[in-house]
């Protein structure tokens, strides 16, 4: 099973998994946040992912996702990136953390990344767009 780190500013991560759970029913298991706040010591924090990843890694890899890219959960993250055993995914949103919990047992890591990168950028809506008739497949 491909473990999932999300990595936010903040409790992000935590309302991600607490929405995923209410959705699912349950707690999926191998699926945990880090919140960073921005005030505590780079180190400190990058020790927090670390054991993060070691917490949700059960053999298959493991996928962080973050908040945005360029933003400091992002840039902690790059540092653990390790071509086919942790890839990071920036943009998480509700959708693809959901998409990711049903899909990661389906696909290897790096597809399962690739796949919920593409999902991702589909599961944005414009309602008004929608409203008018222009209507586009979401994943």
């Amino acid at each position: 099973m491909i473990g999932i780190l999300i990595v936010s500013h903040r409790q992000l991560g935590d309302a991600l998994i607490d929405c995923v759970e209410f959705i699912m029913g349950e707690r999926p298991s191998a699926l945990a946040a880090i919140s960073i706040d921005l005030r505590e010591n780079a180190a400190d924090l990058r020790t927090k992912i670390e054991k993060g990843i070691k917490e949700v890694g059960k053999g298959d890899g493991v996928l962080i996702m973050t908040d945005m890219f360029g933003g400091t959960p992002s840039n902690l993250s790059y540092a653990f990136l390790d071509e086919g055993h942790i890839e990071v995914i920036s943009g998480v949103n509700l959708p693809m953390v959901v998409k990711a919990v049903g899909m990661r047992d389906k696909k290897g890591l790096s597809q399962l990344a690739e796949y919920l990168e593409n999902f991702g950028k589909k599961s944005i809506s414009l309602a008004s767009g929608i409203l008018k008739g222009n209507k586009r497949s979401q994943g």
